[in-house]
């Protein structure tokens, strides 16, 4: 038995991990899904201090308190800027590390000006007035992929891809503001990177060419942990050198 701890994209919470968590248990293995505070079913806890580091604490106390050892640490999309942290923070329980589609930041950066966004002096700016207990509370990425899905459908079915645009939730405005303390440099594991062919994130995937990092190619879209979860699962099973 494997122990998985899967961490979500953005605008989703572990909720979007139902599909791979299902196939995964059903080969026997453990596997935990947490929500970054502010997102999914937490979403009640947004507030305009909550970033990057808060996410990075959510996942640290989850492998503490569930007393998890030899994990698999899978981060898909946004939670690619959380995973160097808890790296840095609790490496010694971390056996593997797979990003799946994700963001790939340097220490210091920020997602919307890595990522081409927003100008990243505007960042700067923005980070202060949430300092002050001002400007937007949220970022709007839920009604931004709801819109982007209707010019660009994903590759599952329709009833699928309603469920997920239903469930999205907006994110901390932070979270996609702040600076980035801890980045993918920083880590000293192997990593593998899955790539997806349709996907923002074609970027990232250069990145992590030049970080050395294993690369596994999908056909699939960047939600193809919904879209495709069996295909999914068996990347994942063949990065830690497993069988489907």
């Amino acid at each position: 038995m494997t122990t998985f701890v899967l961490l979500h994209g953005g605008g989703m919470g572990g909720w979007t991990w139902k599909f791979v968590r299902e196939l995964l248990e059903a080969k026997g293995h453990r596997v935990l899904t947490p929500t970054f505070t502010g997102f999914g079913e937490r979403i009640h806890l947004i507030g305009r201090d909550v970033g990057n580091a808060t996410h990075v604490t959510d996942i640290v106390n989850v492998l503490k308190f569930e007393d998890l050892h030899d994990v698999v640490l899978v981060a898909h999309s946004y939670a690619g800027t959380v995973a160097p942290g808890v790296i840095a923070q609790a490496g010694d329980r971390i056996s593997d590390v797979i990003f799946l589609d994700s963001i790939v930041p340097y220490s210091g950066e920020r997602i919307a000006s890595l990522m081409g966004y927003v100008p990243e002096d505007q960042l700067a700016g923005l980070d202060a007035m949430l300092d002050a207990g001002e400007g937007p509370v949220g970022s709007g990425v839920d009604e931004m992929q709801r819109a982007a899905a209707k010019d660009h459908p994903h590759q599952m079915d329709a009833e699928r891809q309603q469920w997920l645009l239903d469930n999205l939730t907006d994110q901390p405005m932070r979270a996609t503001s702040c600076v980035i303390a801890v980045g993918a440099e920083t880590i000293k594991k192997p990593v593998h990177y899955v790539a997806a062919a349709e996907t923002v994130m074609t970027a990232m995937h250069d990145r992590a060419r030049s970080l050395g990092w294993t690369i596994h190619n999908h056909p699939g879209d960047h939600a193809m942990l919904v879209g495709d979860p069996e295909g999914t699962v068996d990347l994942i099973l063949k990065s830690i050198g497993q069988q489907a």
